[in-house]
């Protein structure tokens, strides 16, 4: 099949589709939301240098990239079978699984980027 800017064009149609389709169904991503846009503003008033930016951009990428992942293995399972099957539950499980890992490891990134940042503004 050639090439199609059309086509290419429309590929970024169904990703932001994706995007509102995630911002609409998954109550976790309107926590996602909120953290992105504290942790943005935090940034901007801390002055982050630029390799912090890069952590900070990383880590929230991944919580994102996680979550996106999980709600289509949720979506891809129900679809399947609405009735409680155990490997179904089990890919599920692993799903939001990976989703926690990567929120407590931008947790981390978060620690110790913004820690310091943090502990300059509390001394004396």
């Amino acid at each position: 099949m050639p090439f199609s800017i059309g086509k290419r064009i429309g590929s970024f149609r169904h990703a932001f589709r994706g995007i509102s389709t995630i911002l609409r169904t998954q109550h976790n991503a309107w926590i996602h939301t909120a953290a992105t846009v504290v942790v943005v503003a935090l940034g901007i008033y801390l002055s982050l240098a630029v390799f912090e930016w890069v952590a900070v951009i990383l880590a929230i990428g991944v919580v994102w990239v996680a979550e996106a992942l999980n709600t289509s293995v949720e979506f891809l399972a129900d679809e399947v079978s609405q009735e409680q099957r155990e490997l179904i539950g089990k890919a599920k499980d692993v799903a939001a699984a990976g989703v926690l890992l990567a929120a407590a490891s931008a947790f981390l990134v978060g620690i110790l980027v913004f820690g310091p940042h943090v502990m300059k503004l509390w001394k004396p």
